[in-house]
């Protein structure tokens, strides 16, 4: 059984028939802040776990839970819309915050320091969702609706 697309749908998601059509509307939107909340709760605890240690061997977990955590929350916008640009708000909000993270404060404190931890977080949390963003923009490429 195959699903007709409508590519001028609007907001409107396209699912299989006998699925549920959520449009982003006022539930989608309170879904898409909370996912920008969540991104934000996400990276506080990233940055929090970046020093962590393995007895005296430096072991940065957190920068590969942010890759995860961030292709599941750019997932779970992809439930509400298909369109790119909202499905990249909760990683544009994670990217916001980790800029926000790695500049000085009042006091001059620095939450993210300039080591290759920070550069690693950085990157492993940004290039996996990016890649699933490419991949979900050109699904007619791979094959995939």
């Amino acid at each position: 059984m195959t699903t007709k697309i409508d590519d001028h749908a609007g907001d409107r998601a396209p699912v299989a028939s006998g699925a549920t059509r959520i449009p982003v509307g006022l539930l989608g939107s309170v879904i898409l802040a909370i996912l920008i909340v969540d991104a934000l709760l996400t990276l506080a605890l990233e940055v929090l776990y970046l020093p962590t240690y393995l007895g005296s061997v430096v072991f940065p977990v957190s920068a590969a839970v942010a890759g995860v955590v961030n292709v599941l929350l750019v997932a779970g916008a992809r439930t509400v819309t298909r369109r790119p640009a909202l499905l990249g708000l909760p990683l544009v909000a994670w990217a916001f915050g980790f800029l926000v993270c790695a500049s000085a404060g009042p006091g001059g404190d620095i939450l993210l320091g300039s080591d290759w931890r920070t550069a690693l977080l950085l990157f492993a949390g940004l290039l996996p969702p990016l890649a699933y963003l490419y991949i979900q923009a050109n699904a007619h490429v791979f094959g995939r609706r």
